[in-house]
């Protein structure tokens, strides 16, 4: 049974401030006051900025030894990408993540696909290019469009050792649905909210505005159960950042797995 671990995606959030925060806590306080509870965290600035390592160096060193951080990949790699730059680009990234592999933070990077990345010949070949890129870290895939959902998909990752991200997010026409899918470890699951009205139209805050309630939570148990069972390491994070409710739904669903048995922090 895989040791799970529950964050979130991201930490850096003025409006958690009294929910999770302190009053008056300022932003450099933040990740250590959140590595004394979690045990990791997805970073997401560095899908706006290429990563440095000094930074990076920064932001281990406010961290208790262990603590694990996913880190997802620069837009220039997932959402602005064209095959020629991709060495350049990927050159720089693995640059500026060097200080996570070398003391052992990495827990993967995270390839966050738009759901205008179609299922075609194109987009696999740049995939194909971008894993082999990556070779040798540990690399999470999350596609937001269900045509990537297929047989041909879940072995390609398999062969490549790259994790297929399973996600909850709202039930809306083409998007992926829950599931339990293992091509790699870490195994990993992503929780977006089911916020309908938003998703299409909403911005990086209101399309994620949800708070899950316990038997939301509750229906995922046996996929994750299944997560747990098929990897070594399971990474669950949430998404819906605002106002606290990432920490919140964090915190309940690790009680919850805690309370039936599972090695889950």
């Amino acid at each position: 049974m895989a040791d799970i671990l529950v964050g979130t995606s991201g930490y850096s959030y003025k409006d958690w401030i009294g929910p999770f925060y302190p009053p008056g806590a300022r932003e450099s306080d933040f990740l250590p006051f959140y590595a004394g509870e979690f045990p990791f965290v997805e970073l997401n600035f560095s899908y706006y900025t290429m990563p440095k390592a000094d930074l990076i160096t920064r932001l281990i060193d406010k961290t208790p030894e262990g603590f694990l951080f996913a880190i997802k990949a620069h837009r220039s790699l997932t959402h602005e990408k064209t095959t020629a730059d991709l060495p350049k680009n990927g050159i720089l990234f693995r640059e500026g993540i060097a200080p996570l592999v070398e003391q052992h933070r990495l827990a993967a990077v995270l390839l966050q696909f738009p759901y205008s990345f179609h299922y075609t010949p194109d987009n696999r070949t740049y995939l194909d290019a971008f894993l082999s890129n990556m070779s040798g870290l540990p690399v999470a895939v999350e596609f937001r469009n269900a045509e990537w959902v297929n047989e041909r998909v879940r072995e390609g990752l398999t062969t490549r050792r790259a994790a297929f991200v399973n996600v909850d997010q709202p039930d809306l026409p083409h998007l992926i649905r829950p599931g339990a899918v293992v091509t790699a470890d870490p195994a990993y699951l992503r929780f977006h909210g089911r916020n309908k009205k938003n998703w299409w139209t909403g911005d990086n805050v209101s399309r994620y505005d949800y708070l899950y309630s316990d038997d939301e939570l509750v229906s995922w148990l046996d996929h994750i159960r299944s997560l747990a069972a098929a990897s070594k390491l399971l990474l669950v994070t949430f998404n819906n950042h605002s106002r606290g409710q990432a920490i919140h739904n964090a915190r309940r669903l690790r009680e919850l797995l805690q309370s039936r048995g599972f090695l889950a922090r």
